[in-house]
């Protein structure tokens, strides 16, 4: 099979084509036909070396993944060949990621495949979906009527954080940088937006709370953007970070009695437990996506898998509009 390997951590350059056996699925592993793969800013991070987490080299990178199963090894009861599926599969440590023709994947990082959702989709939507979905639905647990905060309400992991928090019957709000990005978020459900350039936090809290602040405060930017939220956020309020690598004054933490969640979906793989968990986000996402409540935002720039280096050199810019994907195969 043809895969695009790395032989050592650098520039998106360091990328090759290779030449590699087709991989024999174990017990509780399928072997997958990749029909697409999603790049992730933590799979530039693990490229480059900022993050270190790459498998063994020579290394196939990218865990986001859909496909059709192609062979099951001992034991698979829940798959069949043939069957269409996503998942986050690894790319990392000791998992091998999906940057080749086939992959091997526990099932236990596997759902069956939304009908609703085609394969690019699908293959964009594991890491941002899980990510948004451990955040709100499990740690700061959303109820109806509650009000939500999205940082960075038009980005990858936030724009699905909007639409998952509108689907739990939230009152959503959305900080966005520019009318573009605000009128998208308003299509996937928020009530309200921010222009955060243009209004101080203490004004739209005052604007749109009443200054009371918000219940729950989704942080997909981080930064200064974890400082506004804390700001933000209400007495006894919830915070949710996903990108916490700084350095913060937690007086508004204390003062207001707050709780701070930091999210790291990729933890399960990198610390070898919990699988089962990531196998459950997913089929529960997929249920919102049959359901028309779930949708994931594409850059209309199309890629293959040999091209896997201009699709991280894109991402890294940050002048994509929407979650890259390569297209594996038709």
């Amino acid at each position: 099979m043809k895969a695009m390997i790395i032989r050592q951590c650098g520039a998106s350059s360091e990328f090759e084509l290779a030449e590699l056996p087709l991989p024999e699925p174990q017990a509780g592993q399928v072997r997958i036909k990749v029909m697409a793969t999603g790049v992730n800013p933590i799979d530039c991070k693990i490229r480059s070396g900022a993050v270190p987490l790459a498998p063994a080299f020579p290394a196939i990178l990218q865990g986001d993944v859909a496909g059709v199963v192609d062979a099951l090894g001992f034991g698979v009861t829940d798959f069949a060949v043939g069957d269409a599926v996503f998942g986050f599969i690894g790319g990392l440590k000791t998992h091998s990621g999906a940057l080749a023709e086939f992959a091997l994947a526990d099932v236990r990082l596997l759902a069956h495949k939304p009908a609703a959702l085609d394969f690019a989709s699908a293959a964009a939507l594991p890491v941002v979906g899980m990510t948004a979905w451990e955040g709100l639905i499990e740690r700061a647990a959303l109820v109806p009527g509650q009000s939500v905060l999205v940082q960075g309400g038009a980005g990858g992991v936030g724009h699905i954080a909007v639409q998952l928090a509108h689907a739990a019957g939230c009152r959503v709000v959305a900080t966005v940088s520019g009318k573009d990005k605000g009128k998208l978020a308003r299509q996937l459900g928020a009530d309200e937006v921010v222009y955060y350039r243009d209004e101080a936090v203490a004004d739209y809290v005052a604007r749109l709370t009443g200054g009371r602040g918000f219940d729950v405060v989704f942080d997909s930017v981080g930064g200064v953007s974890l400082d506004a939220s804390l700001q933000a956020a209400a007495v006894g309020g919830r915070v949710i970070a996903i990108a916490a690598r700084s350095t913060h004054d937690l007086s508004p933490m204390h003062s207001k009695g707050l709780d701070l969640s930091v999210v790291f979906s990729l933890s399960s793989l990198v610390y070898g437990r919990g699988f089962e968990r990531i196998g459950q986000r997913l089929r529960q996402l997929a249920q919102l996506a049959e359901a028309g409540k779930l949708r994931v935002l594409l850059d209309a720039r199309v890629f293959t898998l040999q091209a896997v280096g201009a699709a991280h050199a894109l991402v890294e810019s940050g002048g994509a509009h929407g979650k890259v994907v390569l297209r594996v195969a038709d």
